[in-house]
Order: structure tokens, then C-alpha cells, then sequence
């Protein structure tokens, strides 16, 4: 199942499926060790002798976010024992706790004898054939741990502690699980096991009717024993609610220092870019990696997930965030980027959380000969964004740290990968990972990245810097114009590949191509080629049946469900609306923008979460959920609207 909400506090990520079930758990690093990589943690109930769980049929699940605040409210009802559970989550914002208030409630006129299942099945460190868990007399409290990795799971109604528990082998030596043994309502009370284990416990109560009783169970997470049950303790002394109320009340306040002002009449469209901006902190962790997503369901295509940080995503972010007036990130961001930086000056395909190199599939050679195996783009987006950040900033001591580390550094890099005979960026791989070669993407963002490194050598009078940067870039905005614009397509070109002294042109129809031409100031907006460029977008690529939208370029198969036809993306169809936002003159101009955010809104899911790409027909949500990049342009395109709306006098 896709995640339909994360809750974070940049040490712990918990992710939930469509059934309120728990599915991923990262700690110590947001992205990083994820201690259930999905293995759902079921919640089951038995109400006057029939049990069920909440994943089963009979429950109506429905998750979102509350109202200003990165809270999780889940309503999930049973019309045949018409009892409703209605679960308030969060994650702890001041320490490693993750807490649940449930309510349970008795619609009916009759009483009702309920028991409440809390199942946990943690992989600690991703091997859990290692793993204890035991039941702890004296603090009422079931623990897993693995090393240095200790999670102490409670649960309580009336402050009673759960009543029943068990703990046994999980999908070994020929057991199923101990969920199974929730199931006809008793529990063995199995005191300890190790190996590949699950654990769970209940709480039992009577409903008289239309009674309402609320149960708590929170988890802590931490390296040691005396640890955890410190927090456990905090817990219990300080109270759930408080805890709840103090974490409200955290994200309420900012939220609201956010530096936006949104038309009244955008009450929908806001909604929508409050819950964007409380996923996009969520999935970024407190020492600057930015998430691309932490949804684990991504292994069973096969191969890996999207819990790395992608400096490209992560830049994209920055800048989004940066229009919010969202600092403090951007500069932990760009700290991490300083410590991974390669020594030539240029960035690897992708980071793990704990600074690590990640997994790639970019080659590091290519028909015999040598090649770096990165994405150029990857480089020149973080100078982008270090600019952004200067100028909504001015902060210049902590520019004038990254300079030479990174500014600079990143700027020769670029100055010197080029291709002396065209005056392009050499190849590298293109902006969705697949292709090598010159793409109009990566030479776009390299030109608008050698820009910002002369306007910032310019601050410091580095003259020799602001002429090679600045010489380079004018060298290569009429390479990009000259190479990749071609006058039959109508269209700049996804890339190119030198073959001895010519090259060819992959003609495929790229949404980034164009995007990077008017985003980072190659062309202006209103300039002849952009404009002929968008009209061949909107006539060849913009999808015109089915959920429309735009697809990333023609003939994309990945994760294709229609035969032929390509899924369309939250960031292309958004990054097409970018392009009316900044060229509207009137307000029916604006309405294609109006029309795309509403359109985001509709395919986004109840829970306000926004996936990589949509079923072309169906609009069903496919691949990595949540995405933060999809979120970041939303956020983008909000602001961009909102600032129409100003300049156009609608507001």
C-alpha cells in the first residue's frame, strides 16, 4: 500500500499505510535505517467476541492531516459493531517519542466489550534475525532492541497498562506471527523470544453505550536501556496530551511564521500547500539531507527505495522553501553539500542521510572509455539555490564560508567541464537518470549556476573568478541556443551525443528542456523560442484525454499502465503552470494555473499527500509516496500564483 501520512521530527520518520497500519520507522536519520521497511504494524479490535482488524474490509479507513498543524487524524469505523476508532498521532517534536490518542467510540445503544491490539514487527538495523523482544514487568512495557537500537513499546486505557500480551517468531521456523494469536481474542503472554520476532499487546474495556474511552500507546526510540526508559518515564509523568498539545501547537507556529500571504479565496489550494510544507520538513532530516521520499513499498519493484538525498531534489526543495522564508533548512542543506562535495568540485548521484554515498546506477564508463558518473545538474542546482538563498538572505558570513569550499570550487569544476569544440557542458547524465549525453536541461541549469558564481565572486571582488565564470556562461547561452534549439521540431532538444566532429539529437519531447531554459535564465519567458517551444508542449506533449497532464517526455515507460501512454507527473504538469503564472497578463490567462492546481488537488490523496506520477486514466497514485520534489513545486507554483494574483490585481 502507498503511504498516506508521515509524521517526522527530523531524527524519527513513522509513515502509515491506507489502513492507519505503520510501515516504515527511520531513527537515528530521517532516510536511514528503517526498523519495519514495511512490514505493517496492524491494529485489531474484537468487539463482544468477533475480531477484526483494521486493515480488514468491514473497517472504513480515512487519514489526514489536522488543520494547520502536522498532526495525523485517522477516523476508521465498523458499521457492523458500530464502534469508530478515531486515532491522533504524533511524532514528538522535542524528543524521540512517537504517541497515539485513540478514541473509542460506541455508536450504538448497546454495551460493548472491547479489546484494543497494538501488533509490532520491528526489523531493528534491517537484520532481524538478530533481534529480542521481551515483556518488562516493572515497567508494564514490551521491548525490541537490536544492539544499539532499543524500542520500548506501552499502552494504556484509564492510565490502566495493557492487560494482555505475547511475544513470538515472525514468518519463521513455520509460524505466521503472533498476531495470530490476537486473533481469537486471548493472548499467550510468551514472555520473550529472539530471532525474527513480533510482539503485541491489549487493552480491554467496556462500552457502555454511546460511550466514548480513549486508549494511549506510544513507542519511544533510543541507543540504550536506561534510555528509553527515561522517555518512558517522561512520558508518564508529563502525560500524552500535553505532549500532543505542546507538539500542535510547535508546528501551528511554523507554519504560521511562514512568510506568504495567500488570497481568501484559495481556501482549498492553501490547504493543500500548509499539508505540503509539513511533509516537505518531514521528510527532511535535522542535519540537511532532504528525502526524496521514505516510502518502502518502492522494494517490491525490486531494487531500492527513494530514502536517499538527491542534490537535485534537495535543491529544488531549498528553493521552495526559500520562498516561504525557510532558512534555517536551506543552510543545513547546504553544510551537508559542503561535506560531501567530491574534490573536483561536483556531487555524486545520491547521499545517504548519514552523509554516506548511495546506491547508483550511473556507470563509470562508458564504450570503453572513462566517464564521471554523475549528473551535472546535481552540481550546478545547489549554486542556484546558494544564490536564491543569498538574495532572500544577505547572509554573506556564511557565504563567504562556502566560497572557496563550495562556490568556488563547484565553478571551476564547471568552467572546466566543457566541450571546447561546442562550448556545452561535457556529458553527463540527464536530469531523470537515464540518458548520458548534452541534455538542454544540464547545460541550462550549468549556465544559470556559472551566473551566480560570478555574481558571488563579484561580492567578494574576485576578479579573475567573476570574468571565468561570467565568460563561460555568455560562451555557453549561445551554445545552448545554437546546439539544441531545432527550428523543424519547433522545440529545444532533450540532448545531444558527439559522434568525431558532429553529433546527433535524441528529438524526444522533454518537459525539462524547455522548463530549464526559462526557469534559470537562458531566454526570457516571452522570448520567441520559449514561446514556439511551450505551444509544441501543449499541442505534442500535454496529454488531452483521460486525467491529462503532463508526462516528463514522449514515450515514457516508467511505471507505464496504459499501453503507449505516458504517465503524467505532479512536477511536469506543475512546472507547465510555473510558465502561465509568470506570463499571465489577464486573469483568464491565470485560470490555466488555477485550473492546475485545482487539478493537483483533485488526484492528490485525502491525506494531502502528492506521489511521483498518476495513472494516465484512473489517477491513481504510482510510485514514491509521499514525494517531496512533487511537494516542493507545488509550494513553488502556490507562491508564483499568489504573486499573479497580486501583480494582475485580483487579490
Amino acid at each position: 500500500m502507498s503511504r498516506q501520512i508521515t509524521l517526522s521530527n527530523g531524527n524519527i520518520l513513522v509513515a502509515f499505510d491506507e489502513k492507519a497500519s505503520l510501515t516504515d520507522f527511520f531513527y537515528p536519520y530521517v532516510g536511514v535505517e528503517n526498523h519495519v521497511r514495511g512490514d505493517a504494524h496492524k491494529i485489531g479490535i474484537m468487539c463482544n467476541n468477533s475480531f477484526s482488524w483494521l486493515s480488514d474490509n468491514e473497517w472504513t479507513v480515512s487519514s489526514t492531516l489536522q488543520k494547520d498543524t502536522y498532526i495525523a487524524i485517522t477516523h476508521c469505523y465498523n458499521e457492523k459493531h458500530s464502534v469508530e476508532l478515531i486515532f491522533k498521532d504524533c511524532v514528538y517534536n522535542e524528543k524521540n517519542i512517537f504517541i497515539r490518542d485513540i478514541q473509542v467510540i460506541n455508536h450504538s445503544d448497546k454495551e460493548i466489550a472491547c479489546k484494543l491490539f497494538f501488533h509490532q514487527v520491528f526489523s531493528i538495523y534491517g537484520t532481524p534475525q538478530e533481534d529480542t523482544a521481551y515483556y518488562d514487568p516493572n515497567k508494564n512495557a514490551i521491548i525490541h532492541y537490536e544492539g544499539r537500537r532499543m524500542f520500548l513499546v506501552y499502552a494504556e486505557s484509564s492510565a490502566i497498562p495493557f492487560s494482555d500480551y505475547s511475544i513470538g517468531l515472525y514468518g519463521i521456523e513455520g509460524r505466521v506471527g503472533t498476531f495470530k494469536d490476537a486473533e481469537d481474542g486471548i493472548l499467550s503472554k510468551n514472555p520473550i523470544e529472539h530471532g525474527h520476532v513480533d510482539s503485541v499487546c491489549a487493552v480491554d474495556m467496556i462500552l457502555h453505550k454511546k460511550e466514548t474511552r480513549t486508549v494511549f500507546y506510544w513507542t519511544v526510540v533510543g541507543e540504550t536501556k536506561n534510555e528509553i526508559e527515561d522517555l518512558h518515564n517522561y512520558v508518564l509523568y508529563k502525560r500524552p496530551e500535553p505532549l500532543i498539545e505542546s507538539t500542535e501547537k510547535f508546528w501551528n507556529a511554523w507554519l504560521n511564521r511562514q512568510n506568504y500571504i495567500a488570497c481568501k479565496d484559495d481556501g482549498e489550494l492553501l490547504a493543500l500547500f500548509n499539508k505540503s510544507l509539513f511533509y516537505i520538513r518531514g521528510n527532511i532530516d535535522n542535519r540537511g539531507a532532504i528525502l526524496a521520499s521514505p516510502d518502502s513499498s518502492l522494494l517490491q519493484q525490486g531494487r531500492d527505495t527513494y530514502s536517499y538525498m538527491w542534490p537535485r531534489d534537495g535543491a529544488l526543495t531549498v528553493m521552495a522553501l526559500l520562498l516561504v522564508g525557510e532558512y534555517n533548512i536551506s543552510k543545513h542543506f547546504f553544510k551537508f553539500c559542503n561535506d560531501v562535495i567530491e574534490r573536483d568540485g561536483y556531487l555524486m548521484h545520491k547521499y545517504k542521510a548519514d552523509k554516506s554515498l548511495g546506491s547508483s546506477w550511473h556507470s563509470f564508463v562508458k564504450n570503453g572509455v572513462p566517464i564521471l558518473p554523475i549528473q551535472e545538474d546535481e552540481t550546478a542546482l545547489v549554486v542556484i539555490a546558494l544564490y536564491q538563498y543569498y538574495e532572500k538572505t544577505k547572509d554573506i558570513d556564511f557565504i563567504e564560508m562556502h566560497y572557496n569550499d563550495v562556490i568556488r570550487k563547484m565553478g571551476i569544476f564547471m568552467s572546466e567541464f566543457i566541450d571546447e569544440q561546442t562550448g556545452l557542458p561535457l556529458p553527463s547524465y540527464d536530469l531523470w537518470e537515464e540518458k548520458h549525453g548534452i541534455s538542454t536541461f544540464t547545460a541550462s541549469t550549468v549556465y544559470g549556476a556559472l551566473i551566480a558564481a560570478s555574481k558571488f565572486a563579484s561580492l567578494f571582488q574576485k576578479e579573475h573568478d567573476v570574468q571565468l565564470f561570467g565568460e563561460k556562461a555568455a560562451t555557453m547561452k549561445e551554445a545552448i541556443v545554437k546546439h539544441l534549439y531545432d527550428k523543424d521540431l519547433k522545440m529545444f532538444v532533450k540532448l545531444i551525443n558527439k559522434h568525431g566532429s558532429g553529433y546527433t539529437k535524441d528529438m524526444t519531447l522533454d518537459m525539462s528542456s524547455i522548463y530549464g531554459i526559462y526557469t534559470y535564465g537562458v531566454l526570457p519567458y516571452d522570448d520567441r523560442l520559449v514561446q514556439e517551444s511551450i505551444r509544441t508542449i501543449e499541442s505534442k506533449l500535454v496529454l488531452h484525454d483521460g486525467i491529462t497532464g503532463v508526462p516528463r517526455y514522449q514515450k515514457d515507460y516508467y511505471f507505464m499502465r496504459a499501453d503507449g501512454v505516458s504517465n503524467p507527473w505532479f512536477i511536469t504538469t506543475l512546472w507547465l503552470a510555473q510558465y502561465y503564472a509568470v506570463t499571465a497578463k489577464d486573469e483568464k490567462t491565470l485560470s490555466k494555473v488555477t485550473q492546475t492546481l485545482k487539478w493537483v488537488n483533485q488526484h492528490a490523496s485525502k491525506s494531502g499527500v502528492l506521489s511521483e506520477q498518476l495513472h494516465p486514466y484512473t489517477g491513481e497514485q504510482l510510485s514514491a509516496t509521499p514525494l517531496t520534489w512533487s511537494h516542493a513545486e507545488y509550494v513553488r507554483t502556490f507562491i508564483m500564483y499568489e504573486e499573479a494574483k497580486k501583480r494582475l490585481s485580483i487579490c
